[in-house]
């Protein structure tokens, strides 16, 4: 007989009902699917603003969206940033899918908003920058060589839109998803740069399990297509410089990689207790199994050289979900495209695996949408999901000069029809964040 102690601690199994994503290679998950399979990319010149004087040129935008034309109440939303708007298109899409109500005063869809939660990992909103940066120019003194900061108080404080500028709080997204669905249980945002995403799906499926919610969105909303976003990345020597041919730029494990692209976009899942599923008669579309995060302690650019945090975050996610090292079918990647990621990632996969390091499909779906930054682990989280679903895994694109140091089955330039049980989805951050997610079909 189980004692009412351990009825209260046992843990709770955590699935997917539903998801959504806006990304460079479609506003919706099976266009973004279709895509992926077809190798296509989504990669070309920057239009969202002028950056022919940039030594990078091109970016991976998302294309003929409109977040109005998902949601009943676009008057809720006015004013939001460019990230926001891609999630609650994403958020839309997810519900759709796991049959929750959205924008109704009478939700009947057998949810308690009390115990309805938002986990995201989301990235700071656009600010006004048409204004701000027409008001730094204005108010440049060329005689003093410095800003007249007074002007650019008067140009500016009239003209900015106080709506955008409160955009730029990156807890944002997950109050127009409060909004927009009515939850009202636990309402987070983390902002761990590139392992956002992750970390809020990893987090958000502790508190199912524990029994702080039954239902929570999670996922992650980015862009940084603007002016001080590409400047950072390029001053960092962070994204590839590859003009002459920017659907070709993003190409992990390559011997000829030179950097990430910048891209922007949402991805939401539905988090669910297995038995809040079963009673809406929810389809659960995979399990999450297991979460393990770290950090590397080293530096904030660069990961430890031999991948010490991604060796641990990788083994608290095995040791979590309670399987042997062998079980894992197939390893969605970080894969940015850079130098240094590539190569410690390869590292820590042997590290982790050893004599099966080599056996296991491993791939990077950036090489197709490039690196959309909070959104990205949760994109991939969903490539991994439909993986699952079709038995097929994406492939790494633009592989054709491999690494020779870079030596496991990166599944290059075509998609590979396998069987797939358990997948695990890779995310390591600037900052030394390190998050992994292990999904298992149901």
């Amino acid at each position: 007989m189980v004692s009412k102690m351990a009825e209260k601690t046992e843990r709770k199994r955590v699935v997917i009902t539903g998801m959504g994503v806006v990304c460079p290679v479609g506003n919706d998950v099976e266009g973004l699917w279709k895509s992926i399979l077809a190798g296509r990319s989504g990669v070309a010149g920057t239009t969202i603003f002028d950056a022919s004087s940039f030594p990078t040129k091109f970016s991976a935008e998302v294309k003929d969206y409109d977040y109005t034309s998902r949601t009943k109440r676009p008057e809720l939303h006015a004013g939001c940033s460019r990230g926001t708007g891609f999630t609650i298109g994403a958020a839309a899409e997810a519900c759709g899918q796991a049959g929750i109500d959205i924008e109704t005063d009478a939700y009947k869809d057998g949810i308690d908003r009390h115990r309805m939660g938002i986990y995201l990992g989301a990235g700071e909103g656009s600010a006004d920058n048409d204004v701000f940066f027409d008001a730094l120019s204005q108010s440049w003194d060329d005689s003093a060589g410095e800003m007249d900061w007074r002007k650019w108080a008067e140009i500016s404080f009239g003209k900015l839109d106080l709506s955008r500028e409160l955009e730029q709080e990156a807890n944002m997204p997950a109050g127009h998803l409060a909004m927009m669905t009515g939850a009202r249980g636990p309402s987070r945002s983390c902002l761990t740069a590139c392992a956002a995403s992750t970390q809020a799906v990893g987090e958000a499926a502790m508190l199912i399990r524990r029994g702080a919610a039954d239902v929570i969105l999670s996922g992650g909303s980015h862009s940084m297509i603007h002016p001080l976003g590409l400047t950072g990345f390029n001053r960092l020597t962070a994204l590839s410089r590859r003009n002459e041919s920017p659907e070709t730029a993003s190409r992990p494990f390559s011997a000829s990689r030179d950097g990430f692209i910048l891209g922007e976009g949402a991805a939401i899942v539905i988090l669910e207790s297995l038995e809040s599923a079963k009673r809406r008669g929810a389809e659960p579309l995979a399990e999450v199994i297991g979460y393990g995060s770290s950090s590397d302690a080293f530096r904030v650019t660069d990961m430890h050289e031999e991948g010490r945090g991604a060796v641990q975050a990788i083994n608290s996610a095995i040791k979590d979900a309670g399987i042997d090292k062998k079980d894992i079918d197939y390893i969605s990647t970080h894969g940015t495209s850079t130098i240094e990621n590539d190569s410690i990632e390869t590292k820590a996969i042997k590290a982790v695996f050893g004599q099966y390091a080599g056996k296991i499909p491993a791939s990077s779906v950036k090489s197709m949408f490039g690196h959309l930054i909070g959104a990205t682990g949760a994109t991939e989280l969903i490539t991994c999901v439909l993986a699952i679903r079709d038995g097929i895994v994406p492939a790494t694109m633009n592989l054709h000069d491999a690494d020779p140091e870079l030596d496991l089955d990166y599944v290059a330039n075509e998609a590979r029809r396998m069987n797939v049980e358990i997948a695990i989805n890779e995310s390591f951050g600037f900052g030394g964040q390190n998050n992994v997610v292990i999904l298992r079909r149901l």
